[in-house]
Order: C-alpha cells, then sequence, then structure tokens
C-alpha cells in the first residue's frame, strides 16, 4: 500500500470495507455499481487529461517554489487593499484550525452558537462604526456590496418614484474603479441607468433615487459627504456611502449624516490580501430596510429554557424562499473571513483601533510634508491615509519600481500613496528617498512621528464606538486564546463528525490543501501590483483554469465569481452578452425547472431575464414534454435553459442529452449548475452533457472549506461560443476579448482561496479525481440501502440508484407528531449534524456523504437514524414531552437536580455507546425562531435590553 498516495488520505472506505459496502448494496464491483447509475451516453470514453498526482509532501515544496515567483513589493497602491497585521493569535487559532474552517453554515442553530457569536460581535463592529441600524454578517466585497446597495435602494424607492419610472443612480467620480466596473454590470440588466460625475456638480434632480459616496475617495481626498447627504434627503434622493472602515475611527460615522446604507470591506482588519480575496464586506443599513437586506442577519433569540440564544434571523428575505421575487441572489457569506475580521476588533478594541488608525494618519501627514518641502504639490486638502501627488508619474514610476516599491499612478499626472498599519518610520523615510531621487534631490530623515490631524472638523469623529463589554475585555493572547477556544467548543464542524449535508459537499479540506494559505508570499500580494510581480499566482490560476476546463468539458474558465451565486450571474451574463454580439437582444426568456436551487431564479431576474418555470415528474425528474412545450413557445425569445445534474432530486436524469438538444434547437444555450459537480468529476461533463456554461462550486466539489458559511468560490467554464465574452476587470487585463464587465472586485476573485483547489487536483491526479467521485457514490447507495425499510428514499436512477446524494422522507412520521425538525434537532444528541433539511422537497432530508467520509463513520450515521426511527416509532401524535420533541438535550438539562422527562437521562444524552467516547453538547435548547424575527436584536445588546424585549 502506498501510504504516500494523498487519494489514499483523501478517500474514506478502505479496500476491504468498500467490498462490504458493495456486498450491502447487491452490486459486485464498483464499475457495476456506476453502470447502474450512470447512463452510458453520458459517460467520458476517455480519462481526465491531467499531471500525475503529487505527494502531499511533493506539493508542499511545488507550492513553496511557485511562491517565490511571487515579489513581496512594498505596496502603497491602496483601492480598497491594504497590507496589514494578522495577529498570530488569530491565524493559529481561526484561520488555521479545522474547528472554524470546516464548519457550515449555521442554520442549525444550537449547534453553532460560537459563530453566531463572533458574527453578532461582527455586525456590532459595523453598526458601531458606521453609525447605522443594523449590519448584516458579511457580503462577498466592497464592490459587490455597493451593487446590493444600488440594489437595495432601488426597490425600496417611494411609491411615486417607481410609478414615475425614476431609475437614475448617481455615482461619484471618487468610486474605486473596479466597484464602477460592478455597478454598471448590475445596473443595466434592472432597468437602472449610471450617471457618473463629481459631487460639486450633481443638481438632486427628481430623475434620481439613490446616489453613492467613496468615503475617503479613491484618490485620498475625504469630501463633504455630510452636506451632500442633507441635500440628498431634501430631495428624496437616497444615499450609499463605500466607506474605509479603518477609516471610520477617525472619521464621523455616515448614518450620523443620514446616509441610508453604509459598505465596505473589513480587508484591513488583519485579512491578508490573497492577490485579491477572500474578504468580508460590510453591509449596514437603516431597519426600516431590514427585509431587504441583502445576506444573512445574525439576531439574538431564546430557546426552550427561556435562555439567551442566537440564530440567523429574518430567513424568510432569502432567495431559496423568495426565488425570483428575491432582491437577490446572494448565498454564500464570508463567514470565517467576517469571524477573523470581528475578533481583530475584539482583540485591539476601541483605544487599539484608535491607536492604529491614528499611526497610520500620523505618518501619512509626516509623508505629505517632506514631500512638500521636496517641491512635491500634494492636492489633498482633508485625507486619512492616502496622499495625490501631481508630478509626472512616469519617471516616480521609473525610481520606485528599481527601489521595490508600488504605488498606483491613475494617470500620466498624478501618483497616490496609501500609507497602512505594517508601515514604519524606516517605511516613510525610505518612500521619501524614492520621490527624492526621482527629484535629484538630497532625501529627507524622520526621526520620529509627530501626531497631526488632516480631517476637517465637521466630519471628525465625535460618536463613541466599540463600548460593548466583549470589545474591551479580551486584550492579552492568553485571553484572546481562551475566548476564541470558549467559542470553538460550542460548534459542531468536520473534525468532530460527518455532516451529511445534501447539495453541499462537506468533504475533507486536507490540511496539506490549507497550509500554503499562511505563505507570506502567497497571503500579502496586492490584486493589482504588475503581473511581473504576480507570477507565481498567474502560474497558479492559468494552471487552475485549465485543469477545470478539462475537467468540464470546456473551451476556457475564469475564476473571477467569487461565489455560488455570483458563478450563477456571471454564467447569465456571458450568455446574455452573446445573443446581444448576434443582435438577439430580445432573447430573454429563462427557463427553470421546479426544482432548481432558490439562487437560480433569483440570478436570472438579476440578469434581466424573465423566468418560466417548468414541471417536474412524479419522479422528480424535468418534464420533458412541458419543457419541450415552453421552449417551442417561447423559441423566438429563449435565452437559456438553467439546469442541475445530476438533478437536485439526486438522480442522473436518462434524458439530459435530449433536453440540452431542445434548448440549443429552440435558439437558447443551457446553464449547468455545478452544485452537483462531485458526482461528474472523472466520469461525465457538462461539455459532454451537451451543456454551455457551467458554475463550480470550488467550496463543494473542490475542497475550499465552508468556513462556517464562507469563503465560497464560483467560477464558470464556458463552450468555445462564450470564451471571447467572460468578464474583464477595469484595472488588470483579464477576461476575454469582448470582456463583460466585472462580477467582482478583483481581477482573479478569491485568489488565495484558489490555492486550495489547486493542491487538491494536483495531489489527485486524473485517477484520484475519478475515484473520489465513484467512491462519493458508493457511499450514498450504501446508506440508501442501510435506511431501507426505516426511511424511504424519494427518487432514485432508472436501476434504483441514487446519485452522490437522495432525499428521504420524513412526512409519514407526522402520523407519530413528529416533524423533520424534529429528527434534525434529535441527530444533535447523536453528534451529527443534520442533513439538509425540507430542501428541495418540504418534510424531507436531503443526504450527501462525500468520498471523505470512512464506513465506520457512514454506519454510526446510519445507527443513529435507524435508533431514531425507533424512537419515532414509540411515540404517539399526542405526546409532545417526548425525546425528539425536547431535543436537543444540553449538559444543563442532564445534570440538573430536577428531572421532569418521561424518559432517563442516558437515553436523553447517550442514545448509543459510541456517543460517550466523543460527546458533542449543544450549547442551547432548541431556539425559538419566531421570537427572535418579533423581536430583531442584531448586535451586542446589553442583557437588561434584551430582557425588557
Amino acid at each position: 500500500m502506498n501510504t504516500n498516495a494523498f487519494a489514499l488520505r483523501h478517500i474514506g472506505p478502505r479496500a476491504d470495507d468498500q467490498n462490504k459496502m458493495l456486498t450491502t448494496i447487491g452490486a459486485d464491483s464498483l464499475d457495476q455499481l456506476i453502470y447502474e447509475t450512470i447512463p452510458d451516453d453520458i459517460r467520458l470514453k476517455k480519462g481526465l487529461d491531467l499531471d500525475e498526482p503529487m505527494t502531499e509532501h511533493e506539493y508542499l515544496l511545488h507550492i513553496h517554489e511557485l511562491s517565490k515567483k511571487n515579489k513581496a513589493y512594498k505596496t502603497y497602491i491602496g483601492l480598497g487593499y491594504h497590507p496589514n497585521i494578522l495577529p498570530a493569535v488569530i491565524q493559529r487559532n481561526i484561520l488555521e484550525n479545522p474547528g472554524w474552517y470546516t464548519a457550515y453554515t449555521p442554520y442549525q442553530a444550537e449547534i453553532a452558537q460560537g459563530r453566531l457569536e463572533a458574527l453578532l460581535n461582527y455586525q456590532t463592529m459595523v453598526i458601531d462604526l458606521t453609525g447605522m441600524e443594523i449590519a448584516n454578517a458579511s457580503l462577498l466585497d466592497e464592490s459587490t456590496a455597493a451593487a446590493e446597495a444600488m440594489s437595495l435602494l432601488f426597490a425600496v424607492r417611494e411609491r411615486d418614484q417607481k410609478k414615475a419610472g425614476v431609475n437614475k443612480f448617481f455615482v461619484s467620480e471618487n468610486i474605486l474603479p473596479q466597484t464602477l466596473s460592478l455597478l454598471q454590470t448590475r445596473s443595466n440588466p434592472i432597468g437602472i441607468e449610471l450617471v457618473v460625475g463629481a459631487e460639486e456638480d450633481f443638481d438632486f434632480s427628481d430623475a434620481f433615487f439613490g446616489a453613492i459616496l467613496q468615503y475617503p475617495g479613491k484618490d485620498g481626498q475625504i469630501t463633504d459627504i455630510k452636506s451632500f447627504i442633507s441635500k440628498a434627503n431634501d430631495n428624496r434622493i437616497k444615499v450609499a456611502v463605500a466607506a474605509d472602515i479603518l477609516s471610520l475611527v477617525k472619521l464621523e460615522a455616515p448614518g450620523k449624516f443620514g446616509a441610508d446604507v453604509v459598505l465596505g470591506t473589513t480587508q484591513r482588519f488583519g485579512i491578508p490580501m490573497g492577490y485579491g480575496g477572500p474578504h468580508a464586506a460590510y453591509f449596514a443599513t437603516k431597519e426600516v430596510y431590514k427585509r431587504d437586506l441583502p445576506g444573512r442577519i445574525i439576531g439574538v433569540t431564546k430557546d426552550a429554557n427561556g435562555n439567551r440564544a442566537l440564530r440567523m434571523a429574518l430567513q424568510t428575505r432569502e432567495q431559496h424562499i423568495k426565488r425570483d421575487k428575491a432582491t437577490s441572489n446572494i448565498c454564500t457569506a464570508q463567514v470565517l473571513l467576517a469571524v477573523m475580521a470581528s475578533m481583530y476588533a475584539v482583540y485591539h478594541g476601541p483605544k487599539g483601533l484608535t491607536h492604529i488608525a491614528n499611526k497610520v494618519h500620523n505618518k501619512t501627514a509626516m509623508l505629505a510634508g517632506a514631500l512638500e518641502k521636496l517641491g512635491y504639490k500634494q492636492v489633498n486638502s482633508s485625507y486619512f491615509d492616502t496622499l495625490q501627488i501631481k508630478t509626472k508619474a512616469k519617471k516616480i514610476k521609473k525610481v520606485a519600481t528599481e527601489k521595490k516599491v508600488n504605488l498606483y499612478y491613475p494617470d500620466s499626472k498624478t501618483v497616490t500613496i496609501s500609507i497602512n498599519e505594517t508601515t514604519s518610520i524606516r517605511d516613510i523615510n525610505y518612500l521619501i528617498s524614492v520621490f527624492a531621487k526621482a527629484a535629484n534631490k538630497k532625501t529627507i530623515k524622520i526621526s520620529s512621528i509627530e501626531s497631526s490631524n488632516n480631517i476637517e472638523e465637521k466630519i471628525q469623529r465625535q460618536s463613541e464606538f466599540l463600548t460593548s463589554d466583549i470589545f474591551n475585555t479580551h486584550h492579552s493572547e492568553t485571553e484572546l486564546m481562551r475566548y476564541i477556544k470558549l467559542l470553538e467548543r460550542k460548534d459542531l464542524s468536520l473534525n468532530h463528525s460527518m455532516i451529511s449535508l445534501g447539495s453541499c459537499t462537506m468533504k475533507l479540506n486536507a490540511a496539506a490543501e490549507m497550509l500554503p494559505l499562511s505563505i507570506f508570499k502567497w497571503a500579502n500580494i496586492h490584486p493589482f501590483v504588475p503581473a511581473k510581480q504576480a507570477k507565481g499566482y498567474l502560474t497558479v490560476i492559468k494552471e487552475l483554469e485549465d485543469q477545470l476546463t478539462e475537467i468540464t468539458g470546456f473551451a476556457a474558465t475564469s475564476l473571477q465569481p467569487n461565489s455560488g451565486a455570483q458563478g450563477e450571474f456571471a454564467g447569465l451574463m456571458v450568455i446574455k452578452a452573446y445573443h446581444e454580439s448576434r443582435n438577439d437582444h430580445h432573447r430573454n426568456i429563462c427557463l427553470i425547472p421546479s426544482s432548481a436551487h432558490g439562487t437560480n431564479p433569483a440570478s436570472a431576474v438579476m440578469a434581466g431575464m424573465k423566468v418560466v418555470v417548468t414541471k417536474s415528474t412524479a419522479e422528480g425528474n424535468i418534464d420533458v414534454d412541458d419543457l419541450r412545450e415552453k421552449a417551442e413557445l417561447h423559441k423566438d425569445n429563449l435565452s437559456c435553459l438553467m439546469v442541475t445534474y445530476p438533478s437536485t432530486h439526486g438522480v442522473y436524469e436518462s434524458a439530459i442529452k435530449e433536453i440540452t438538444q431542445l434548448i440549443h434547437d429552440n435558439g437558447g444555450q443551457v446553464y449547468m449548475d455545478g452544485a452537483n459537480m462531485n458526482a461528474q468529476v472523472g466520469l461525465t461533463n457538462p461539455g459532454n452533457i451537451g451543456a454551455d456554461v457551467c458554475h463550480l462550486n470550488l467550496h463543494k466539489t473542490f475542497a475550499i472549506p465552508h468556513g462556517g458559511g464562507g469563503p465560497g468560490v464560483g467560477p464558470i467554464c464556458v463552450a468555445k461560443q462564450l470564451v471571447p465574452f467572460l468578464p474583464g476587470n477595469p484595472v488588470v487585463k483579464t477576461g476575454g476579448k469582448n470582456a463583460i464587465t466585472a462580477i467582482s472586485a478583483a481581477p482573479f476573485g478569491s485568489a488565495l482561496a484558489c490555492l486550495i483547489s489547486y493542491g487538491y487536483i494536483k495531489m489527485l491526479g486524473a485517477e484520484g479525481l475519478t475515484e473520489s467521485t465513484r467512491i462519493a457514490i458508493l457511499n450514498a447507495n450504501y446508506i440508501k440501502q442501510r435506511l431501507q425499510g426505516n426511511f424511504d428514499t424519494l427518487y432514485s436512477g432508472e436501476r434504483g440508484r441514487a446519485a452522490h446524494e437522495m432525499i428521504v422522507d420524513c412526512r409519514p412520521f407526522k402520523a407519530n407528531g413528529i416533524e423533520v425538525s424534529d429528527i434534525a434537532k434529535r441527530l444533535m444528541d447523536y453528534g451529527f449534524h443534520a442533513p439538509t433539511v425540507s430542501f428541495p422537497v418540504a418534510g424531507t432530508l436531503m443526504i450527501e456523504p462525500t468520498e471523505s467520509e470512512s464506513k465506520a463513520e457512514i454506519d454510526r450515521f446510519c445507527d443513529a437514524m435507524i435508533s431514531i426511527k425507533k424512537e419515532i416509532d414509540s411515540v404517539s401524535k399526542d405526546d409532545n414531552n417526548n425525546v425528539l420533541k425536547n431535543a436537543p438535550h444540553t449538559l444543563d438539562m442532564i445534570t440538573a437536580d430536577e428531572w421532569i422527562f418521561p424518559y432517563s437521562r442516558e437515553t436523553a444524552a447517550f442514545p448509543l455507546d459510541y456517543v460517550r467516547e466523543n460527546k458533542f453538547w449543544p450549547s442551547v435548547r432548541r431556539v425559538d425562531d419566531a421570537y427572535g424575527d418579533r423581536n430583531l436584536i442584531c448586535s451586542c445588546t446589553p442583557i437588561e435590553a434584551y430582557m425588557e424585549a
């Protein structure tokens, strides 16, 4: 046995176990199982053309050598990305800790109280610094957050503005260039007209519904947003402010001036630049807009004992429920990065952040003074950290490049310099020497930093922030380490047990894939550095794109979309651009099966398409006759079909090639949702099936960890005719010849996280990738067989096999008074996170084990499910005081002096013997969702305020 082979470490069942599992499911071999599962006409005829697999040791040597091709110059480019200091206690205990990065989105609140508390801290931090009333738990990046702000303000126009068709949105010319590009992408499909101009020239016409300002501007100038917002409010124009979060320590909160939305990135709060991401964007608004607020909101509620508990609030806003009526398709947050940013604020507290902000501002001012003494003209009258120098940019650039310094050159006569947390006095003196050499003058030496204030008095910060105890307690490393551990212990992650979420693919996130994220020359590269300084990154990006193109059977790939939902939108926008290039502007009908993911219809509406839903059969497949009827009915205006394969019901539909051909015959393109790509890799692919574009969830199929609900990466792979339209970036050249405008802020999206998928493919190779798919199918069918007789599987393929996941029906248990949610909560007592609840069919569980889980772990899960079925059989509809209705059971319950339940403490806490060896205790009893929505509290309020609610 080659114990150095990565596939051996990634794939769970050993060879002997595989044989036992095959016997259980009645298959002579794995080949027979695959034959009985996947339609033969879509099977690949040859293996994937990929490099030979590397061992973990070989890969780590390889990735270290590649990192040396990146040049980590001193970087002062700014534009929303800044070098910073990630406290080692946060790096080691969160970023590098599987207890944090392998957790899932906190839909099961009772076993996610740790992440929920960290995110509540994040929201509180954002609310305090922005002066707003409510904040979400993070968005994808600053530019997409700005686009969401525009969409929100459009959605909440006053009634007469909607009636009059008011659709103009003012954009300050000082907005970040990548944000302007994204606003262009998102505005046109939904009928918004952008007007870009100078703030001082804006006439506040009633033709405008909203405006967005940058605070401070991209060139560093801080404009009078107070007066602008006041005039806008007087003219019923709502205002969004994109604000640098560190500057808000010194600048008055935009909410105090009447802003409607404040947004930005928290990257400065200890998150590595990583060549563009992942980073957590923040988004705060007024409570009156809470139903239109995109993304996730963490709220305070109570549990069954009346104790304080946390949960995701107002979930009826989400696209999975609202579908084509949703104002956003946001599915992935940036939870892991938001947690890190919140801990940065907890660690430093208000005094520490003030010290950092003052240090940055004072050094900027000292640099400005020195440059002026050298004869340079610094034109910003009010600034925080960025200077705008009017000079011959070419001359400065030559010297700066020679001295390994990156500045920003917006035009031939301008240089901007953005100072950051890492900038030392030595760095300031080095910068002065660059400008002195360019001017042929003797340099000026600064020996100490003096206090300074170059911010207009009327916009200086007066309001307090981070007054909550949590931001004024854990300032030693010991205290923060213990606080992080306290929260970690409240969360069930993959380092405890299997998370069998259907459609979410919670597979192993191998340590060898994760280690490179902490390497300095991967973590500390600005996304807008010259290409020569990012050769390591560009090598990885090119090779990963080629790998994904090969795996999907397409012609090209873009890594820019930084979530699955972004990938959906990007794919649809590329299809839209393709049709328009052929003068088919009228093609706007998007066919979507009724079983599709909730983000599909939301993405289609965002892309300016009209959704037409097609029926599913009783077996859960697409109703081909209904699809044909609607495709032919709309053939003159058909844009595309959105389809998931295998289907969301966990079946390889045999009619898929007929379906794709039907769409092509009627002038449309086929978009394939890549959520279930884990069941295709190496065995079939979207290109072979007949699709034209698919997005991939790298955080599912390609091993990027879910991070508690993000990061995610959602690249798109496209057929030849769509290649010219792949998304571009206004700062760094990328995308196709006729590239659509940006989909996310950074040219290559969350490039740092892409290292994980690159390593996953490098170490598995073609054979390992294919074997992973085969074992994922084996594991799912083994569960299906083991649960047979206790739980009915709703859908199967034509030969009775499941794909890589299955839906089990829990609706019959209503006869015993048991809901599917009761089973989900009871599984916590057995040490498991519930499978996907009530999606895509209400009252069911969708189970996906992945290839990483061993037979022993799968057997524990099946034993738990079978034991729960026996518990269900023992209760009646009139009996509400039973072990399922009271689940989960906490340590406080089990150790209480009084026991008021008709079953034993042992039955409640240790229902099977294996639970004793590794007991996970839910930290709260079942949460009260309705109470939390009726009494919405989304920040760290004093306990008295909570009790009064």
